[in-house]
C-alpha cells in the first residue's frame, strides 16, 4: 500500500505567506492530504455530488460575490453547506473579506480561513505546485545531487568512488550543490522527479581524509541550491578493462526511478580521468538531445552510415521501488 504524505495547515501558512482570518484551537495541526484544490462555486450553490471534502476551498471574486447576492438566510445556508464537509481550510484570495456569517461558521465547524494576496487564478496554481512537491511519493537514496547548468545530474556510484569530491570540483567551476550523500527524490508528475536533500544534512559534504565540511560557508550561498528536477542519472563506476564502454552515444540509455524513464549513463573512473569535465559535458549533451539534436547520430549520417532507431536500453540502479 501506498504511503499517503501529508503537510501540516500550520507549514502551509508559513511557507505561502498566507494571512488567518480564523484559526480554531489546535488548527495548525490539520493534515493536508490532497494536492488537488478546488474552488466550491457549486457547492454554494447546492450541488453536492462528487465534492471532495480532503481539498483545500479556494474562493475568488466570484464566490463572494454570489454569496453576497444572496438573502440572508440563503447565504447561511450556502456557508453552512460547505462548513459542514469540513474541508482542511478555506482560502479567500484578492485581499477579499469574508461576507457577513462566514467567519461565525466557519468558528462553528471549526474551519480555518485563510487569506491570500494574489489572484484566485495565481493563487491556485502555486498552491498546486506547493502541496505536489509536499505530497509526493518519495524514496531516499545514496548518491548526490548537482546543478550543472542548469541541469540535475544524479551522481550514483559505490562508497569511495568519487561522488563527493567531483561535486566539490564542479562547485568550484560554477555549479551549485543540491544534495551529497542521501538524495530523497520527489515524484512531482508522471514525467518530473525533483531532488533535495534531507534537511539535517543540507549542505554538508563529506570528504574523505578531510572531513565533514558546509559547502554553503566555504563556497558561498550562490554555491548551493534547495531542489532540482532529475534530468540525468550518471552512474560512476570502476575502470573494468575487460567491459566494452559506449564510445558513440548512440543508444538511448535510461533508468527508471518511480516509474519515471530518466537518461542515464555510466562513466568509468579511473586516475588521469577529469570526472567534472566529463560531467560539464554529458549534462549539456543531455540537453541538445532533449531539443532534438544527436552529435552522434549527426556523425553516423555524414558518415553514410544511417542506421535505425536503437532501442532504449535500461540501467540498473539501486533498488528502484
Amino acid at each position: 500500500m501506498a504511503t499517503q504524505y501529508s503537510v501540516s495547515l500550520g507549514k502551509l501558512v508559513e511557507d505561502n505567506g498566507y494571512t488567518v482570518k480564523y484559526m480554531p484551537e489546535g488548527g495548525e495541526k490539520r493534515p493536508v492530504i490532497s494536492k488537488d484544490v478546488n474552488r466550491p462555486g457549486l457547492i454554494l450553490a447546492g450541488y453536492e455530488e462528487f465534492f471532495d471534502p480532503n481539498r483545500i476551498q479556494i474562493m475568488g471574486l466570484s464566490e463572494t460575490s454570489y454569496l453576497g447576492s444572496l438573502s440572508d438566510e440563503e447565504r447561511r445556508a450556502s456557508i453552512e453547506r460547505l462548513m459542514r464537509q469540513d474541508p482542511p481550510a478555506v482560502i479567500i484570495t484578492r485581499k477579499l473579506e469574508p461576507v457577513s456569517d462566514f467567519l461565525e461558521l466557519a468558528e462553528k465547524y471549526g474551519i480555518p480561513v485563510l487569506g491570500a494576496v494574489e489572484s484566485t487564478s495565481s493563487n491556485t496554481s502555486s498552491l498546486i505546485s506547493y502541496l505536489s512537491v509536499e505530497l509526493a511519493e518519495r524514496i531516499t537514496r545514496h548518491g548526490v545531487l548537482v546543478d550543472v547548468s542548469g541541469e540535475g545530474i544524479l551522481l550514483i556510484g559505490d562508497s569511495g568512488i568519487g561522488k563527493s569530491e567531483t561535486a566539490i570540483e564542479l562547485v568550484k567551476r560554477g555549479h551549485r550543490l543540491i544534495a551529497d550523500d542521501a538524495v530523497e527524490i520527489r515524484r512531482v508528475s508522471e514525467k518530473t522527479l525533483v531532488g533535495m536533500s534531507p534537511g539535517n544534512i543540507r549542505h554538508f559534504v563529506e570528504l574523505r581524509g578531510v572531513g565533514i565540511i558546509n559547502a554553503a560557508n566555504i563556497f558561498g550561498m550562490g554555491a548551493v541550491k534547495q531542489t532540482e528536477k532529475i534530468d540525468m542519472v550518471i552512474v560512476l563506476e570502476q575502470w573494468d578493462p575487460n567491459r566494452v564502454y559506449d564510445r558513440m552515444g548512440l543508444e538511448d540509455e535510461y533508468s527508471d526511478i518511480m516509474g519515471v524513464k530518466v537518461p542515464a549513463m555510466v562513466v568509468p573512473v579511473k586516475p588521469g580521468r577529469n570526472l567534472a569535465i566529463i560531467i560539464e559535458v554529458a549534462a549539456i549533451n543531455n540537453r541538445q538531445k532533449r531539443t532534438g539534436y544527436n552529435a552522434a547520430a549527426e556523425l553516423m549520417r555524414n558518415l553514410g552510415m544511417d542506421q535505425m532507431e536503437p532501442e532504449p536500453h535500461r540501467i540498473s540502479l539501486w533498488n528502484e521501488g
